[in-house]
């Protein structure tokens, strides 16, 4: 997924995966996958997805600063 937010870019093809959490099952209309990248430039970001239940049903990025991203890491 790629997505522009305040003229940056922001791209999961190209980003490298930090680390990831994922709730419940595939299929599961509650589950969830969150996965943190870091952009070769050093910009990280939360890239969400689930099922149409979740707390994620559609696609997105959100951008983090690095302070957020580290404790985002060291709560998963």
């Amino acid at each position: 997924m790629k997505q522009i937010i305040c003229k940056v870019e922001y791209d999961t093809e190209t980003a490298e995966v930090v680390a990831s959490y994922t709730s419940g099952e595939f299929g599961d209309a509650t589950g969830y996958e969150e996965i943190l990248y870091v952009t070769p430039t050093g910009k990280y970001f939360l890239y969400t997805n689930g099922g149409a239940e979740s707390i994620y049903p559609k696609e997105k990025i959100t951008r983090m600063s690095e302070a957020k991203a580290k404790e985002w890491k060291a709560a998963h």
